[in-house]
């Protein structure tokens, strides 16, 4: 078994909390980071793929009317 699937979240948290407090913060700004690159890597993958439908014609462009009459179609 991997650690992953032995340790609890709130196993995870005693750790933690075990820590010196500037350890802690440490964690806590690691983390955040770590969340930051990753929903910058989820967006620019995103964008990516807009832009790569976008080239093989695969977008509509419209208004917000022409998207609500599509919708109600």
């Amino acid at each position: 078994m991997s650690l992953q699937e032995n340790i609890t979240f709130q196993d995870a948290l005693e750790i933690i909390e075990a820590l010196p407090e500037n350890q802690q913060e440490d964690i806590v700004d690691i983390i955040k980071k770590r969340l930051v690159e990753r929903r910058r890597e989820t967006l620019a993958y995103s964008i990516k793929k807009a832009r790569e439908e976008y080239i093989r014609g695969e977008v509509k462009r419209g208004s917000v009317e022409d998207l609500l009459r599509d919708l109600a179609e």
